[in-house]
């Protein structure tokens, strides 16, 4: 079983900038594909960014050139970095990791709030 600890979460006014911590209890190389997901009130969950075990990541359009996700394997976390911060950013973030034996496990989410 994979754990995972997320942190960084918080309010912030437009403009402003956050960075999201998921610690897990395994290397990242163990890690097939770690994504950043968010899920606003009455909306479905939606993946924000993804980083591969290569290193390759994906974004989501709206966040492209906003965000950016990276992993430290010394500290086995993976880092979102969210800058210019917009309202339409605010909901519950949640760090996804699939492991390569094991399946998929989420965190359990953490608040972003933009005030505009």
């Amino acid at each position: 079983q994979v754990r995972l600890v997320e942190s960084g979460g918080g309010l912030v006014q437009a403009g402003g900038s956050l960075r999201l911590s998921c610690a897990t209890s395994e290397t990242i190389s163990s890690l097939n594909y770690v994504g950043w997901y968010r899920q606003a009130p009455g909306k479905q969950r939606e993946l924000v960014a993804g980083i591969s075990s290569s290193g390759s990541t994906n974004y989501r359009d709206s966040v492209k050139g906003r965000f950016s996700i990276s992993g430290d394997n010394a500290k086995n976390t993976v880092f979102l970095q969210m800058n210019s911060l917009k309202p339409e950013d605010t909901a519950v973030y949640y760090c996804n990791v699939v492991h390569l034996g094991w399946g998929s496990y989420w965190g359990q989410g953490t608040q972003v709030t933009v005030s505009s």
